[in-house]
């Protein structure tokens, strides 16, 4: 007997817009009560430029959670704290390593009841962040959407978001069209399963097409400079000035230094819904494949691992993080085509899906090059043009994960997630290939392409020892155990 496919709403997810709230999140809090929070966030940005942010925030009262009724108002009031938090920490000349009461007694609360750590998650900044501007049209129209808050108050910031948000919008559909396919695939019915794939192929072909809009509206010298450093964690940042995390005043004795991760689009339960749905596994950043298999194939229990993907579960809203547990239990996608190798519709199709997912993470890569490899290596040029005090003024938070490493080594970058940037792009990117059953489109998918020469000015400006195919979802660190908003 099989387990019974899950239920969208009974994890507060609709098929209409999927993760995103089907509710729109609120503009303000209805409650005057937390009038100071909503001042605060309203004059966000002229307060960080004004370097009286900190100062602002100190003189806070701790307010209550009491007055947070619906799920909206705790949203929007986990949204706000955090935008507050983020602000406070890396508003200054140097990071902040305490975050005050005012900010971290309710925080900590509301982030317990939405079951997701009190930092700037993709939740805080995407999806819970935005409003359409005409109620009668889609939010999976970028033309059609606004941010409620932002650092910078720049129109870059703002296009950053809200691409996400359109892509989340756009592939909310795929979510009850696979759980048909899956039901479908339980009944034996293959002309079912094969049309739902052929749609989710199509769909992501037009999911890739919106992530390419990232350059009409995201000016990469902004985007790395400006926008950014704010939505770094405190993990793994002790170049940055946290060496070890950020101290939560809760009002005890008990308060501690923690270290979270950054946001990152490694957070979304979409991206990681295709995953599970079409049965493509991720292995930890660097294991090859055959490695895995010679263990398995000696009888070994090998060391648990860190996978910074399942490690970003963590940081997605609880109710979404149950269900892509409970989807992986029933997915048989996978299982059903490679019982039905001969059914050629059907692998085609199927194929198609794994093709179309793979150049969604090219184009991710694509844009992570422009966004920050190429940024952070222009960078490290003009430091080193710099007097040591001009050099000295500003922690540098942007480039900060390359400090005291070879500054042409672009290996080196972490993104706001904190994982190993190029490897962890490549890798997955890779890994989406292999499922792939044709033999002649699995040898396509495994090439490795490189463009340099052929007209691409950005890919031209890397180094000769550099892979072209390196990517926005960068991260922090070097390491494996750490997270970023431009990480996937």
């Amino acid at each position: 007997m099989f387990p019974p496919l899950p239920v969208l709403s009974d994890y507060g997810i609709s098929p209409e817009y999927g993760f995103l709230p089907a509710e729109l999140p609120l503009e303000r809090l209805p409650d005057p009560y937390y009038n100071k929070w909503e001042a605060v966030v309203t004059n966000l940005q002229g307060l960080i430029l004004s370097k009286r942010l900190r100062g602002v925030i100190d003189q806070l009262p701790v307010l209550s959670t009491a007055g947070l009724e619906h799920d909206s108002e705790w949203r929007r009031a986990y949204s706000l704290l955090c935008f507050m938090a983020h602000g406070y920490i890396w508003g200054g000349d140097s990071p902040s390593e305490r975050l005050p009461a005012a900010i971290c007694i309710p925080l900590l609360h509301i982030s317990a009841y939405l079951e997701v750590p009190p930092v700037a998650t993709y939740a805080a900044v995407c999806l819970w962040n935005f409003k359409p501007l005409f109620a009668d049209e889609h939010v999976d129209n970028l033309e059609n959407l606004a941010t409620l808050t932002t650092f910078t108050g720049s129109i870059d910031e703002s296009w950053f978001y809200l691409v996400s948000v359109a892509i989340e919008a756009r592939g909310a559909p795929i979510l009850p069209l696979m759980l048909t396919a899956m039901e479908a695939a339980r009944n034996d019915d293959s002309s079912t399963v094969t049309s739902c794939l052929r749609r989710f192929a199509e769909r992501l072909d037009d999911l890739g097409a919106l992530l390419q809009r990232m350059h009409e509206g995201c000016d990469p010298h902004v985007f790395y400079h400006r926008i950014r450093p704010f939505l770094a964690g405190s993990k793994n940042m002790a170049e940055a000035g946290l060496p070890n995390g950020v101290l939560y005043e809760d009002g005890t004795r008990n308060g501690k230094y923690s270290q979270y991760s950054g946001g990152s689009n490694a957070q979304s339960s979409i991206l990681q819904f295709f995953d599970i749905a079409l049965g493509i596994t991720h292995r930890p950043t660097g294991e090859k494949k055959e490695n895995a298999s010679e263990i398995e194939l000696e009888g070994i229990v090998p060391p648990p691992k860190h996978n910074f993907l399942l490690e970003m579960r963590k940081y997605m809203p609880g109710p979404h993080r149950r269900f892509l547990e409970d989807m992986t239990a029933v997915a048989n996608i996978r299982d059903y085509v490679e019982t039905h190798k001969n059914d050629i519709e059907l692998t085609s199709a199927y194929d198609a899906c794994l093709a179309m997912l793979r150049a969604f993470r090219d184009k991710h890569i694509n844009i992570v090059t422009r966004y920050i490899v190429i940024k952070t290596r222009e960078s490290r040029s003009k430091s080193r043009s710099k007097s040591p005090e001009v050099t000295r003024r500003k922690v540098n938070i942007a480039a900060a994960s390359l400090q005291g490493k070879n500054s042409s080594d672009v290996k080196n970058l972490k993104g706001t997630g904190g994982t190993a940037l190029l490897p962890f792009l490549k890798q997955a990117r890779d890994e989406t290939g292999e499922p792939i059953l044709n033999h002649w489109a699995k040898r396509i998918a495994s090439r490795d392409f490189n463009t340099k020469g052929q007209g691409d000015f950005f890919l031209g400006k890397l180094d000769e020892h550099v892979e072209v195919d390196c990517g926005l979802a960068g991260t922090w660190t070097i390491d494996d155990n750490a997270g970023g908003i431009c990480h996937y």
